[in-house]
């Protein structure tokens, strides 16, 4: 489906609440997109800010909008790679809704879609990427790793320009298409440096030609006054939005992927 017809849906149909997610640290509730009592055949991620979390270093109620924040910086730099995602009140009040990544059976008991994995160092294969060294239940040595893979790079690069806080192994995807997809992303967009993910095998080295070309879309956009810039400013605050267009000039002109920070822990927890 085109990206605005999932858009559309996402707005205007009348949410279906089918059960509830436990796995998230929010209350998310998988709905059902139904039009005039009938159903649609597609379905979505209804996350109501009254569901959240109190976090200490985010505002309070101010998750669901960065989620679309996330979705709209993804599509303003052609990076597609967040659901379609919109802000809109449902039946638990206001929040995000998301377009639901449909999986192949078998993805389901691999919330990582194979991309990140935990092997020993032996079998560390070539075209993958160590980030982290640590020891099982019984004390021998492991490694936690993720696929040397464009996409992954691609997402590696967008999660710096959204400063994600949590990039999780189980907030990757792939849909049936075999297109990679991240979600959750509620705790991104923070004015202050606050990036954690599983993706650091990439730290160090330069952006492909592709992505530099998505960060200099999303920058030229950043530079000026038009819709994306409109629609940020209903979502994030000022600060929040000098911040994301910081981030973007910087890895912009420096060209190469950042360092993990030296001065907090740079991972999520869990990992998964």
């Amino acid at each position: 489906m085109q990206e605005d017809a999932a858009l559309e849906l996402l707005q205007a149909c009348t949410l279906e609440p089918l059960g509830v997610l436990t796995q998230a640290s929010n209350l998310t509730l998988l709905v059902d997109l139904t039009r005039d009592g009938e159903p649609t055949g597609h379905r979505g991620v209804y996350k109501p800010a009254r569901g959240e979390r109190p976090l200490h270093d985010f505002p309070p109620g101010s998750l669901a909008a960065r989620e679309v924040a996330a979705y709209a910086v993804s599509r303003a730099g052609g990076f597609d790679l967040v659901p379609p995602t919109v802000l809109r009140d449902g039946p638990l009040g206001p929040g995000s809704v998301q377009w639901w990544v449909e999986q192949e059976p078998e993805r389901l008991a691999d919330p990582s879609a194979g991309l990140v994995d935990v092997v020993t160092p032996e079998d560390l294969e070539p075209g993958w990427r160590a980030v982290v060294q640590a020891e099982d239940e019984h004390g021998a040595p492991v490694v936690v790793a993720h696929a040397d893979d464009p996409a992954l790079r691609t997402m590696a690069t967008l999660d710096v320009l959204l400063n994600n806080a949590d990039r999780k192994a189980a907030h990757l995807t792939l849909d049936t298409q075999g297109r990679l997809r991240g979600f959750d992303h509620g705790v991104s967009l923070h004015e202050e440096d606050k990036l954690r993910t599983v993706l650091w095998g990439f730290a160090g080295e330069g952006m492909s030609e592709q992505d530099a070309g998505r960060v200099a879309a999303l920058a030229e956009l950043l530079g000026g006054d038009g819709g994306t810039v409109e629609q940020l400013g209903t979502l994030l605050s000022a600060e929040e939005i000098s911040a994301l267009r910081a981030r973007t000039e910087k890895l912009l002109a420096a060209g190469i992927l950042p360092m993990p920070p030296a001065g907090r822990y740079p991972l999520p927890w869990p990992l998964w």
